[in-house]
């Protein structure tokens, strides 16, 4: 049993205002657009409760591959400016991590900069630090693409 505790930050400047790339996150019809309905990924559950003590639920699988779930509880929000956020991720019934996810979105060039910072604990050889910063760079781009079109 182990536990690798590590944290990373990434900044990624985005051409939409905050508010647009705020709501991608707040919106559940727009979130799902680049967080949920990912290429070679298949859907089981998702629900999203977007407020301070709400829960976003997610299930699904990458090509046929074993269940992966993330339970998200959202624990500061302030519209346009930040997110703060609990959540775990699971492999079948295995724990693979927990994590403190802050956001944060400022008015940059004429577009956003968002930054995200994520402390985990990583858990007995699952997909690590290194791999999570990898998938959030992922979604960052699936983000982008979904906002500045």
């Amino acid at each position: 049993m182990s536990i690798d505790h590590a944290s990373f930050t990434i900044i990624r400047d985005y051409k939409a205002k905050p508010a647009r790339v705020f709501a991608a996150h707040a919106r559940e019809d727009a979130k799902r657009t680049w967080f949920v309905d990912a290429e070679g990924w298949e859907t089981a559950e998702y629900s999203l409760d977007f407020r301070p003590h709400g829960w976003e639920i997610w299930r699904g699988r990458y090509q046929g591959g074993p269940e992966i779930r993330n339970n998200t509880l959202y624990l500061d929000i302030v519209e346009n400016a930040r997110i703060i956020l609990a959540y775990e991720m699971f492999a079948g019934d295995a724990r693979l991590s927990a994590s403190l996810l802050t956001i944060t979105f400022a008015a940059h060039g004429g577009g956003t900069r968002l930054t995200l910072t994520e402390q985990g604990a990583y858990l007995d050889g699952g997909d690590g630090a290194r791999n999570r910063e990898i998938g959030s760079r992922e979604l960052l781009e699936a983000l982008a693409k979904a906002v500045d079109g």
